[in-house]
């Protein structure tokens, strides 16, 4: 079992990577059209899941990803300075990225 760190969330503190747990269960009641439902299904069915585990595992994982993106990170002052300089002053634009910029995208060929 591989636990997600969060300096800043206890939700996320207590969040394990695992497909079972022991913890009491509760439900979660929704209205969907009939096309959403009938997608969802199928792709649990690609998966070999039902649509509760296909639903609870994906919204699980959007719910951990949500969360870690608002992950605040905190830095003693002379830090928190140099970054700020680092994001005022970017480094000039180099070879690489000036050839991928010139590039066409592949889906404008």
């Amino acid at each position: 079992m591989t636990r997600v760190p969060s300096p800043r969330s206890p939700v996320l503190d207590d969040v394990a990577v695992a497909e079972r747990s022991t913890e009491t269960k509760g439900s979660i009641n929704l209205r969907i059209e009939a096309n959403t439902r009938q997608l969802i299904d199928d792709a649990a069915a690609v998966l070999g899941k039902t649509r509760t585990e296909f639903m609870v595992e994906t919204a699980r994982r959007e719910a951990i990803d949500v969360l870690l993106d608002q992950r605040l990170f905190v830095l003693d002052p002379e830090r928190y300075g140099a970054f700020m300089h680092a994001l005022d002053n970017p480094p000039a634009p180099g070879p690489k990225l000036r050839s991928l910029l010139r590039r066409v995208p592949a889906w404008q060929k």
